[in-house]
């Protein structure tokens, strides 16, 4: 008598789905943060504030990286990052609390 294995399996297209589509975003996050340039949206989306708040905050100061383009602002990502650490350590060291 000859024996076979079989092995059986099943998928859970809901899972596989989400899995797929987790991924998938991870991989446009990354793209996005390989850009350069952002634009004043996409730094509003990077740091999580509104564009008054960023304009109240940063674009008065000397230091944060800007470029005026006509009438755009442009922003270089990795400068901005830079700007922001020591933003933040800044802040902490005033204990932590922005007035604006």
């Amino acid at each position: 008598m000859v024996e076979k294995n079989i092995i059986q399996f099943s998928l859970n297209e809901e899972g596989l789905k989400e899995l797929y589509l987790t991924e998938v975003h991870k991989h446009l996050e990354k793209i996005e943060m390989d850009t350069i340039l952002m634009d004043s949206k996409q730094l509003c989306q990077m740091l999580s504030l509104s564009w008054p708040t960023i304009e109240k905050l940063f674009l008065s100061d000397h230091r944060f990286p800007k470029i005026r383009v006509g009438k755009k602002w442009v922003f270089n990502r990795k400068e901005v990052q830079v700007y922001i650490n020591l933003w933040t350590d800044e802040i902490r060291q005033l204990g932590g609390k922005v007035n604006i």
